[in-house]
């Protein structure tokens, strides 16, 4: 079967690996765009949707090419010609999730509308049976995109809330890292289990979390499944799913890990969200400041951490002022294999304060984050 996942813009290369893992084929990594295709067989959709922790969303692949000057002809034509009785049953209901980037002189409402009919029409005449339309709660949903000069059309086996939502958060930061980005730092920093995973500014406690998730083996799943469910079922059946748990063999080590805030309010609520996800037991969270992490650590081995910017901290100077005390205080409990991976929207600032501090950057790229083009930097002494 041909696949694409949909994912945070930046992070291709670790998705990438992630998927290799799984046992899928990579065809074609679109880096910055936030989508790789590849193939496999049918046990990558519950593997992917229960097991993954960087992809957001898992599409089956029906239809993809490249149409100069496409017109909402041509999204009809391709549309009809699938053979949409292998993925939709005669009494399931259906609905259409358009999206449209570039110039054309149509919408994706239009988009929306014109491969509906051609779905209904072509199910007609292979099934003799006019299939329902439900847009909020369908049994199946199916994706047709069109970018710029290229139309992609597939079936969605993840569902309208993307695997990022997890299902075990019962306490929101207002500024919250999204948790596959989480998930993906953390694998960029190649924490081992014996060294001490520390994030300075934690709020809500998701990358302490998610690094407990990692090393415990626990699925993102197994919450969400619970919250969310999985749209593939309605496809192929809990059959599926229920195979691809067998696999699970969750730990209960204990490791380093340590999530730091000044906010006693978001330090309570992180504990909520530990203690959800069952992970409250390996993590410390502590009441401290970010800028004195000297007074409180003497060595940490590996630091992740979203720090405050744009709105959150109300003026650059205040920025500016924070990530400048934040790498002099780092710098002091960092050794000689330390990493520092740092995330932020603020990045010229950073820089700046990067280059009074003397630590070197090792790695630096750009990731979407919520809409905001932000940077990655990975940091060592």
């Amino acid at each position: 079967m041909d696949f694409y996942v949909t994912l945070s813009p930046g992070l291709e290369k670790i998705s990438k690996r992630e998927i290799e893992e799984f046992g899928g084929k990579i065809r074609e990594v679109r880096e910055g765009k936030g989508r790789i295709f590849f193939n496999g067989d049918l046990y990558l959709i519950p593997k992917i949707n229960y097991f993954s922790r960087t992809i957001k969303r898992l599409n089956i692949l029906l239809h993809k090419e490249k149409i100069p000057n496409i017109s909402l002809e041509d999204v009809y034509d391709r549309v009809y010609n699938i053979d949409w009785t292998n993925y939709i049953k005669e009494f399931q209901s259906f609905a259409i999730r358009p999206l449209r980037i570039g110039e054309h002189n149509f919408t994706s409402i239009d988009i929306g509308r014109v491969a509906g009919e051609a779905l209904i029409k072509s199910y007609q005449k292979d099934k003799n049976v006019r299939l329902k339309v439900n847009l909020d709660y369908p049994d199946v949903i199916v994706r047709v995109e069109v970018v710029f000069d290229e139309l992609i059309i597939g079936i969605d086996t993840t569902g309208d809330t993307a695997l990022d939502k997890r299902g075990y958060r019962v306490f929101n930061h207002p500024a919250h890292i999204d948790s596959t980005i989480a998930s993906s730092l953390i694998y960029l920093s190649d924490w081992k289990d014996d060294e001490i995973l520390l994030d300075p500014m934690c709020g809500s406690g998701t990358i302490p979390i998610e690094g407990a998730l990692i090393k415990r083996n626990i699925p993102p799943g197994k919450f969400r499944e619970k919250k969310y469910g999985f749209i593939f079922v309605n496809m192929f059946g809990e059959e599926l799913l229920n195979e691809v748990k067998k696999e699970v063999v969750e730990k209960e080590n204990y490791y380093n890990i340590i999530g730091l805030d000044k906010n006693q309010k978001y330090l309570e609520g992180a504990k909520e969200n530990a203690k959800s996800a069952g992970v409250l037991d390996t993590i410390k969270f502590v009441c401290g400041d970010a800028t004195k992490l000297q007074d409180l650590f003497d060595s940490v081995d590996v630091i992740i951490v979203n720090p405050p910017y744009g709105i959150r901290m109300g003026s650059k100077r205040m920025v500016k002022k924070l990530y400048n005390e934040f790498l002099m205080s780092v710098k002091k409990i960092m050794h000689g294999n330390s990493r520092l991976i740092v995330i932020t929207g603020e990045d010229r600032l950073f820089k700046e304060a990067v280059i009074k501090s003397n630590l070197e950057i090792k790695e630096e790229f750009n990731v979407m984050f919520g809409g905001l083009m932000t940077k990655v930097f990975y940091l060592t002494l």
